[in-house]
Protein backbone atom coordinates (compact mmCIF):
# COMPACT_ATOMS: atom_id res chain seq x y z
CA UNK A 1 0.00 0.00 0.00
CA UNK A 2 1.32 3.46 -0.89
CA UNK A 3 2.38 5.76 1.91
CA UNK A 4 -0.34 8.21 2.88
CA UNK A 5 -0.64 11.43 4.88
CA UNK A 6 -3.79 12.49 6.72
CA UNK A 7 -4.71 16.16 7.01
CA UNK A 8 -7.06 17.01 9.88
CA UNK A 9 -8.98 20.15 10.86
CA UNK A 10 -11.22 20.76 13.89
CA UNK A 11 -13.71 23.62 13.69
CA UNK A 12 -16.76 24.76 15.63
CA UNK A 13 -19.11 22.88 13.32
CA UNK A 14 -17.22 19.62 12.98
CA UNK A 15 -14.09 17.61 12.27
CA UNK A 16 -12.86 16.87 8.75
CA UNK A 17 -9.98 14.82 7.40
CA UNK A 18 -8.43 13.81 4.10
CA UNK A 19 -6.05 10.89 3.53
CA UNK A 20 -3.81 11.50 0.52
CA UNK A 21 -1.23 9.23 -1.08
CA UNK A 22 2.23 10.69 -1.57
CA UNK A 23 3.95 10.89 -4.91
CA UNK A 24 4.04 12.99 -8.05
CA UNK A 25 0.31 12.53 -8.65
CA UNK A 26 -1.37 12.44 -5.24
CA UNK A 27 -4.65 10.56 -4.91
CA UNK A 28 -7.40 11.08 -2.37
CA UNK A 29 -7.73 7.74 -0.61
CA UNK A 30 -10.47 8.69 1.85
CA UNK A 31 -12.10 11.83 3.21
CA UNK A 32 -15.07 12.99 5.19
CA UNK A 33 -16.48 15.11 7.97
CA UNK A 34 -18.54 14.60 11.13
CA UNK A 35 -20.46 17.37 12.93
CA UNK A 36 -19.68 18.30 16.52
CA UNK A 37 -22.28 18.98 19.20
CA UNK A 38 -22.75 22.66 20.10
CA UNK A 39 -20.02 23.96 22.41
CA UNK A 40 -17.55 21.11 21.84
CA UNK A 41 -15.05 23.28 19.95
CA UNK A 42 -14.71 26.79 18.60
CA UNK A 43 -12.12 28.44 16.42
CA UNK A 44 -9.57 25.60 16.80
CA UNK A 45 -10.10 25.52 20.57
CA UNK A 46 -11.37 22.46 22.44
CA UNK A 47 -14.04 22.68 25.14
CA UNK A 48 -15.22 19.04 25.21
CA UNK A 49 -12.33 16.70 24.41
CA UNK A 50 -14.48 13.58 24.79
CA UNK A 51 -17.01 14.81 22.21
CA UNK A 52 -14.23 15.70 19.78
CA UNK A 53 -12.55 12.31 20.27
CA UNK A 54 -15.85 10.52 19.65
CA UNK A 55 -16.43 12.51 16.45
CA UNK A 56 -12.91 11.66 15.27
CA UNK A 57 -13.46 7.95 15.87
CA UNK A 58 -16.74 8.16 13.96
CA UNK A 59 -15.02 10.01 11.11
CA UNK A 60 -12.26 7.43 10.78
CA UNK A 61 -14.79 4.59 10.81
CA UNK A 62 -17.31 6.12 8.38
CA UNK A 63 -14.76 7.48 5.90
CA UNK A 64 -12.54 4.41 5.97
CA UNK A 65 -9.40 6.36 6.84
CA UNK A 66 -6.55 3.97 7.65
CA UNK A 67 -3.72 6.28 8.64
CA UNK A 68 -3.45 7.15 12.32
CA UNK A 69 -0.74 9.79 12.09
CA UNK A 70 -2.03 13.24 11.15
CA UNK A 71 -1.03 16.74 10.13
CA UNK A 72 -3.22 18.97 12.32
CA UNK A 73 -4.20 22.30 10.80
CA UNK A 74 -4.84 25.41 12.91
CA UNK A 75 -7.05 28.22 11.67
CA UNK A 76 -7.83 30.25 14.77
CA UNK A 77 -8.28 34.02 14.86
CA UNK A 78 -6.16 33.93 18.05
CA UNK A 79 -3.12 32.96 15.99
CA UNK A 80 -0.81 35.85 15.15
CA UNK A 81 0.49 35.83 11.56
CA UNK A 82 2.51 38.81 10.43
CA UNK A 83 5.41 39.73 8.20
CA UNK A 84 8.80 39.57 9.92
CA UNK A 85 12.40 40.21 8.90
CA UNK A 86 15.34 38.64 10.72
CA UNK A 87 19.11 38.26 10.24
CA UNK A 88 19.87 35.43 7.84
CA UNK A 89 21.24 32.36 9.62
CA UNK A 90 20.93 28.61 9.64
CA UNK A 91 17.31 27.46 10.22
CA UNK A 92 18.16 25.83 13.55
CA UNK A 93 19.92 28.96 14.82
CA UNK A 94 17.09 31.18 13.60
CA UNK A 95 14.61 29.01 15.46
CA UNK A 96 16.61 29.44 18.65
CA UNK A 97 16.94 33.22 18.21
CA UNK A 98 13.33 33.83 17.17
CA UNK A 99 11.82 34.05 20.69
CA UNK A 100 14.18 36.84 21.67
CA UNK A 101 13.57 38.75 18.43
CA UNK A 102 9.76 38.76 18.61
CA UNK A 103 8.85 38.69 22.30
CA UNK A 104 7.61 42.30 22.20
CA UNK A 105 5.22 41.44 19.34
CA UNK A 106 3.42 38.58 21.05
CA UNK A 107 -0.10 38.84 22.50
CA UNK A 108 0.82 36.44 25.33
CA UNK A 109 3.97 35.95 27.45
CA UNK A 110 6.80 34.20 25.64
CA UNK A 111 6.57 31.06 27.79
CA UNK A 112 2.89 30.67 26.78
CA UNK A 113 3.48 30.88 23.02
CA UNK A 114 4.41 28.46 20.25
CA UNK A 115 6.45 30.15 17.51
CA UNK A 116 7.29 29.37 13.92
CA UNK A 117 8.81 31.28 11.03
CA UNK A 118 8.15 30.66 7.34
CA UNK A 119 11.04 32.16 5.32
CA UNK A 120 9.90 33.61 2.00
CA UNK A 121 12.85 35.56 0.56
CA UNK A 122 16.37 36.74 1.36
CA UNK A 123 18.03 40.02 0.49
CA UNK A 124 21.64 40.43 1.57
CA UNK A 125 21.98 39.36 5.20
CA UNK A 126 18.23 39.67 5.93
CA UNK A 127 15.56 37.02 5.51
CA UNK A 128 11.88 37.95 5.28
CA UNK A 129 8.87 35.75 5.85
CA UNK A 130 5.85 35.10 8.03
CA UNK A 131 5.97 34.88 11.81
CA UNK A 132 3.37 32.55 13.32
CA UNK A 133 2.57 32.62 17.03
CA UNK A 134 -0.07 30.46 18.72
CA UNK A 135 -1.13 30.02 22.35
CA UNK A 136 0.65 26.91 23.65
CA UNK A 137 -2.28 25.81 25.80
CA UNK A 138 -4.63 25.83 22.80
CA UNK A 139 -2.26 23.67 20.77
CA UNK A 140 -1.75 21.27 23.67
CA UNK A 141 -5.52 20.88 24.14
CA UNK A 142 -5.99 20.11 20.47
CA UNK A 143 -3.25 17.48 20.49
CA UNK A 144 -4.68 15.93 23.67
CA UNK A 145 -8.17 15.68 22.14
CA UNK A 146 -6.77 14.03 19.00
CA UNK A 147 -4.77 11.60 21.15
CA UNK A 148 -7.98 10.55 22.93
CA UNK A 149 -9.12 9.18 19.56
CA UNK A 150 -5.97 7.03 19.36
CA UNK A 151 -4.45 9.26 16.70
CA UNK A 152 -0.94 10.76 16.68
CA UNK A 153 -0.20 14.34 15.64
CA UNK A 154 3.02 14.29 13.65
CA UNK A 155 2.91 17.94 12.57
CA UNK A 156 0.95 21.00 13.67
CA UNK A 157 0.63 23.33 10.70
CA UNK A 158 -1.19 26.55 9.91
CA UNK A 159 -4.32 25.77 7.86
CA UNK A 160 -3.69 28.79 5.56
CA UNK A 161 -0.33 27.21 4.66
CA UNK A 162 -2.25 24.11 3.57
CA UNK A 163 -4.36 26.35 1.35
CA UNK A 164 -1.20 27.99 -0.04
CA UNK A 165 0.21 24.57 -0.86
CA UNK A 166 -2.97 23.69 -2.73
CA UNK A 167 -2.86 26.96 -4.70
CA UNK A 168 0.78 26.44 -5.62
CA UNK A 169 -0.15 23.10 -7.14
CA UNK A 170 -2.71 24.52 -9.58
CA UNK A 171 -1.32 27.98 -10.45
CA UNK A 172 1.65 28.97 -12.62
CA UNK A 173 4.66 29.90 -10.43
CA UNK A 174 4.99 33.34 -12.02
CA UNK A 175 1.42 34.28 -11.08
CA UNK A 176 0.45 36.09 -7.88
CA UNK A 177 -2.83 34.65 -6.59
CA UNK A 178 -5.03 35.43 -3.60
CA UNK A 179 -6.89 32.48 -2.11
CA UNK A 180 -9.85 32.74 0.26
CA UNK A 181 -11.01 29.91 2.49
CA UNK A 182 -14.54 30.89 3.47
CA UNK A 183 -15.45 28.91 6.57
CA UNK A 184 -18.51 28.69 8.79
CA UNK A 185 -17.23 31.19 11.36
CA UNK A 186 -13.58 31.83 10.46
CA UNK A 187 -12.17 32.66 7.03
CA UNK A 188 -8.63 33.32 5.90
CA UNK A 189 -6.84 35.02 3.07
CA UNK A 190 -3.52 33.84 1.62
CA UNK A 191 -1.51 35.57 -1.09
CA UNK A 192 0.79 33.17 -2.93
CA UNK A 193 3.67 34.26 -5.16
CA UNK A 194 6.00 31.77 -6.83
CA UNK A 195 4.37 29.03 -4.78
CA UNK A 196 5.23 30.76 -1.48
CA UNK A 197 2.74 32.30 0.98
CA UNK A 198 3.61 35.99 1.28
CA UNK A 199 0.64 37.20 3.28
CA UNK A 200 -1.93 35.63 5.61
CA UNK A 201 -4.92 37.12 7.40
CA UNK A 202 -7.41 35.20 9.54
CA UNK A 203 -10.83 36.88 9.66
CA UNK A 204 -13.73 36.15 12.04
CA UNK A 205 -16.94 36.20 10.01
CA UNK A 206 -20.13 34.11 10.15
CA UNK A 207 -21.33 32.53 6.90
CA UNK A 208 -24.52 30.49 6.63
CA UNK A 209 -23.10 27.25 5.23
CA UNK A 210 -24.78 23.88 4.98
CA UNK A 211 -23.30 22.86 8.34
CA UNK A 212 -24.64 26.01 10.00
CA UNK A 213 -28.09 25.46 8.52
CA UNK A 214 -28.08 21.83 9.71
CA UNK A 215 -27.20 22.91 13.24
CA UNK A 216 -29.92 25.58 13.23
CA UNK A 217 -32.49 23.06 11.98
CA UNK A 218 -31.54 20.69 14.80
CA UNK A 219 -31.89 23.52 17.33
CA UNK A 220 -35.33 24.46 16.01
CA UNK A 221 -36.41 20.82 16.10
CA UNK A 222 -35.27 20.58 19.72
CA UNK A 223 -37.26 23.70 20.63
CA UNK A 224 -40.33 22.24 18.93
CA UNK A 225 -39.94 18.94 20.81
CA UNK A 226 -39.55 20.66 24.17
CA UNK A 227 -42.29 23.25 23.67
CA UNK A 228 -45.68 22.42 25.26
CA UNK A 229 -48.08 21.11 22.66
CA UNK A 230 -51.19 23.31 22.66
CA UNK A 231 -50.62 27.01 23.16
CA UNK A 232 -53.86 27.12 25.14
CA UNK A 233 -52.38 24.87 27.85
CA UNK A 234 -49.36 27.16 28.07
CA UNK A 235 -51.55 30.23 28.49
CA UNK A 236 -53.46 28.61 31.35
CA UNK A 237 -50.29 28.13 33.38
CA UNK A 238 -48.49 31.46 32.87
CA UNK A 239 -49.38 34.97 34.02
CA UNK A 240 -51.10 37.19 31.43
CA UNK A 241 -47.89 39.24 31.10
CA UNK A 242 -46.05 36.13 29.85
CA UNK A 243 -48.76 34.80 27.56
CA UNK A 244 -47.57 36.66 24.47
CA UNK A 245 -43.91 35.48 24.77
CA UNK A 246 -45.17 31.90 25.23
CA UNK A 247 -47.32 32.18 22.12
CA UNK A 248 -44.38 33.55 20.12
CA UNK A 249 -42.10 30.71 21.28
CA UNK A 250 -44.57 28.07 20.17
CA UNK A 251 -45.15 29.83 16.87
CA UNK A 252 -41.41 30.10 16.26
CA UNK A 253 -40.93 26.42 17.04
CA UNK A 254 -43.56 25.52 14.44
CA UNK A 255 -42.65 27.74 11.53
CA UNK A 256 -39.12 29.14 12.00
CA UNK A 257 -36.46 27.87 9.62
CA UNK A 258 -32.82 28.84 9.17
CA UNK A 259 -32.35 31.41 6.45
CA UNK A 260 -29.38 32.29 4.31
CA UNK A 261 -27.19 35.33 4.70
CA UNK A 262 -28.84 38.69 4.30
CA UNK A 263 -27.79 40.87 1.41
CA UNK A 264 -26.07 43.28 3.80
CA UNK A 265 -24.09 40.41 5.38
CA UNK A 266 -22.89 39.24 1.96
CA UNK A 267 -21.90 42.79 1.01
CA UNK A 268 -20.05 43.19 4.32
CA UNK A 269 -18.14 39.93 3.73
CA UNK A 270 -17.12 41.02 0.24
CA UNK A 271 -16.08 44.43 1.57
CA UNK A 272 -13.88 42.95 4.29
CA UNK A 273 -12.12 40.66 1.83
CA UNK A 274 -11.66 43.51 -0.67
CA UNK A 275 -10.18 45.70 2.09
CA UNK A 276 -7.79 42.90 3.09
CA UNK A 277 -6.44 42.67 -0.46
CA UNK A 278 -6.18 46.46 -0.66
CA UNK A 279 -4.16 46.44 2.57
CA UNK A 280 -1.81 43.87 1.09
CA UNK A 281 -1.45 45.80 -2.17
CA UNK A 282 -0.60 49.03 -0.34
CA UNK A 283 2.18 47.38 1.65
CA UNK A 284 3.49 44.91 -0.88
CA UNK A 285 6.30 45.49 -3.29
CA UNK A 286 5.56 42.26 -5.09
CA UNK A 287 3.50 41.37 -8.14
CA UNK A 288 -0.07 42.59 -8.46
CA UNK A 289 -2.69 39.94 -7.76
CA UNK A 290 -4.00 38.48 -11.02
CA UNK A 291 -6.90 36.40 -9.74
CA UNK A 292 -8.73 35.16 -6.67
CA UNK A 293 -9.53 31.52 -5.86
CA UNK A 294 -12.27 30.77 -3.35
CA UNK A 295 -12.76 27.57 -1.37
CA UNK A 296 -14.42 26.50 1.85
CA UNK A 297 -18.11 25.76 2.35
CA UNK A 298 -18.85 29.50 2.42
CA UNK A 299 -17.83 29.74 -1.23
CA UNK A 300 -21.04 27.84 -2.06
CA UNK A 301 -23.29 30.09 0.05
CA UNK A 302 -25.88 31.88 -2.12
CA UNK A 303 -24.72 35.26 -3.35
CA UNK A 304 -21.17 35.08 -1.96
CA UNK A 305 -19.27 34.24 -5.16
CA UNK A 306 -21.29 36.77 -7.16
CA UNK A 307 -20.67 39.51 -4.59
CA UNK A 308 -16.93 38.85 -4.66
CA UNK A 309 -16.85 38.83 -8.46
CA UNK A 310 -18.63 42.19 -8.52
CA UNK A 311 -16.49 43.65 -5.75
CA UNK A 312 -12.99 42.63 -6.84
CA UNK A 313 -11.12 43.95 -9.90
CA UNK A 314 -9.72 40.52 -10.85
CA UNK A 315 -11.33 37.21 -11.92
CA UNK A 316 -12.81 35.07 -9.13
CA UNK A 317 -12.90 31.28 -9.52
CA UNK A 318 -13.80 28.35 -7.27
CA UNK A 319 -11.10 25.89 -6.20
CA UNK A 320 -12.08 22.42 -5.02
CA UNK A 321 -10.24 19.14 -4.42
CA UNK A 322 -10.91 17.80 -7.91
CA UNK A 323 -8.22 20.19 -9.18
CA UNK A 324 -5.69 18.86 -6.66
CA UNK A 325 -5.97 15.09 -6.51
CA UNK A 326 -7.21 12.07 -8.37
CA UNK A 327 -9.43 9.42 -6.82
CA UNK A 328 -12.29 7.02 -7.37
CA UNK A 329 -14.67 8.76 -4.97
CA UNK A 330 -13.94 12.47 -4.97
CA UNK A 331 -16.28 14.60 -2.84
CA UNK A 332 -18.65 17.10 -4.41
CA UNK A 333 -20.42 20.30 -3.42
CA UNK A 334 -19.50 21.92 -0.13
CA UNK A 335 -17.29 18.96 0.86
CA UNK A 336 -15.13 19.40 -2.24
CA UNK A 337 -14.66 23.09 -1.40
CA UNK A 338 -14.22 22.56 2.34
CA UNK A 339 -11.44 19.97 1.99
CA UNK A 340 -9.06 22.07 -0.13
CA UNK A 341 -6.93 23.29 2.79
CA UNK A 342 -7.24 19.89 4.49
CA UNK A 343 -5.83 18.18 1.40
CA UNK A 344 -3.14 20.87 1.24
CA UNK A 345 -2.11 20.00 4.80
CA UNK A 346 -1.78 16.38 3.75
CA UNK A 347 0.41 17.18 0.76
CA UNK A 348 3.55 17.27 2.82
CA UNK A 349 5.27 19.48 5.30
CA UNK A 350 5.67 23.13 4.39
CA UNK A 351 9.45 22.87 4.24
Amino acid sequence: MAHTIVGLEITEEGVRAAEVSTGRTPALIASGSVPLPPGAAKDSEIFDADAVALALRQLWSRAGIRGHRVVLGLGSRRILVREHTAPAMRPDLLRQALPYQVQDLLPVPLDQAVLDFYPASQEGDQVSGLLVAAVAETVEQLIAAVSKAKLTVDVVDLAPFGLARAVARVCPPQEAVAAFHLGDHTSYVVVVEAGIPRFVRIIPVDIVTGAVRARELAAFAEIADEAPAPVEEVLETVPPSEAAPARRLRSAARVARPIGMTESAVVDLAGRLRSTLAFYADRSGGQPIRRVLISGAGAAAPGVAQALAESLPVPVDHLDVTALVTGKKLPAGEDALNLVATVGLAMGEAR
